[in-house]
């Protein structure tokens, strides 16, 4: 991540603002042919525009259709508190990975300090 994020992201989540980084859908690959990167993105830029990390791909065209996520990265994104997309969601509890990021935060909330 670089430093500018980083400074923006820890300055959101002191204040307690509304989060300007989304997990989204990055949609590459020629005309009728779609092939889309799951990437983290200032809120801000273009859906094709500027990226801050890249998390997987998905390849809808393949039979059947292609997908690998780096869960850790995701996992590191959400509890930072970056939002997923709708279609970015979808994928992801397709993958099982929000169940297992939303058990992992339930077992930390019930563990006493």
């Amino acid at each position: 991540m670089s430093p500018y994020y980083a400074r923006l992201f820890s300055t959101l989540s002191q204040k307690g603002g509304i989060s300007l980084v989304k997990i989204r859908l990055r949609r590459m690959g020629a005309k009728k042919r779609p092939f889309y990167r799951l990437v983290v993105a200032d809120a801000r830029s273009p859906r094709d525009g500027r990226f801050i990390e890249q998390l997987g791909y998905y390849d809808p065209l393949t039979e059947p259709a292609t997908v690998k996520i780096d869960e850790d990265k995701v996992v590191r994104w959400l509890t930072q508190g970056a939002q997923p997309s709708d279609a970015a969601r979808t994928l992801l509890k397709r993958e099982g990975i929000l169940e297992r990021y939303a058990a992992t935060r339930k077992s930390e909330s019930i563990v006493p300090a």
